[in-house]
């Protein structure tokens, strides 16, 4: 399922469904979405703080429910992700989402969320960067505006060869729904209902700010419940800040990638500005998504509807 392309003068919901926002990167960054041609609608609880949480659950969660509820907001964005959607998860309204298919768009946190709602709707939804995070900063890359050009065609997402470096892990060919997002949210979803699943279809991952003994974990217990070998191809993005810290002796954080993920046999490439990288590169989470070790390329259909 799909939502329809954006046109100008549509409005969007600006929500804050984990931590709040950096107040003064978001007030920078909401005249991103003006030139757009887009008219933000902010969340009525977007401002409300309850320690590293944009308010109670409750409030976080009605913020979310009223955007999708209102016809007149025909997308979603994330003005930041943080920490606390999977305390809001299990509350939501998949019956109300399922019946208004609408642009949803952030990563991070909000990794839960995409997880979650393509699960239980099929609704396609955005893995991009986001307001006070990424548009708010002093500098903003031009790939990543550039990204927020698919809210509004319905052309196939293809990563640029010249953003960066991809590396081939795995040699190989494969395809499938592409699913995925930052690790410590993924390892989170194990055991749970909305636990990720990647059957036959292309993983993604990227991570912050955890050190490579850390990810050691996290790819271990990915693993060992099958969601590496489960994978049909897998795709790893930006590592920021992944770097050893804590221990005076410690794996480089490629040699932990290297030992998890090479055993799999999966194709698999390496090197994506998906995350939170600067550019950050958006992708369709759940549309499907074709990679080839060959030419370095990963290919994904438009996470939008085509046609009226």
């Amino acid at each position: 399922m799909k939502a329809s392309p954006l046109q100008k003068g549509d409005k969007v919901g600006v929500i804050a469904p984990a931590s709040p926002p950096n107040v003064e990167n978001f007030n920078k960054a909401l005249p991103f979405l003006k030139e757009l041609g887009l008219e933000p609608v902010i969340g009525k609880h977007l401002y409300e703080k309850n320690g590293y949480l944009a308010g109670k659950d409750e409030e976080r969660l009605a913020d979310l429910h009223d955007m999708f509820r209102d016809p007149e907001i025909k997308g979603i964005i994330c003005a930041c992700g943080g920490v606390g959607t999977g305390r809001i998860v299990s509350d939501l309204d998949f019956g109300l989402i399922g019946r208004n298919p609408k642009i949803f768009w952030g990563y991070s946190d909000i990794t839960f969320l995409h997880t979650a709602i393509f699960q239980q709707t099929g609704l396609v939804t955005f893995h991009g960067p986001m307001l006070s995070s990424d548009i708010g900063l002093d500098s903003v890359p031009e790939w990543t505006k550039k990204s927020f050009d698919q809210l509004f065609g319905t052309e196939d997402v293809i990563y640029p060869e010249s953003l960066s470096t991809i590396e081939t892990l795995v040699e190989g060919k494969a395809d499938g729904a592409v699913v995925g997002g930052n690790l410590t949210l993924l390892v989170n979803s194990l055991g749970t209902t909305h636990e990720i699943d990647t059957k036959g279809k292309l993983f993604f991952i990227e991570e912050i700010d955890e050190e490579p003994y850390k990810v050691d974990r996290m790819l271990n217990q990915l693993k060992m419940a099958g969601k590496l070998s489960d994978a049909s191809g897998i795709i790893i993005g930006d590592f920021k800040n992944c770097d050893p810290v804590k221990r005076d002796r410690s794996l480089s954080l490629d040699e932990v990638i290297n030992h998890h993920i090479i055993p799999a046999g999966k194709p698999t490439l390496k090197g994506f500005m998906i995350g939170h990288s600067s550019p950050s590169f958006a992708i369709p989470f759940g549309a499907h998504g074709f990679m080839d070790t060959q030419d370095l390329s990963f290919r994904i259909e438009s996470g939008l509807r085509k046609g009226s």
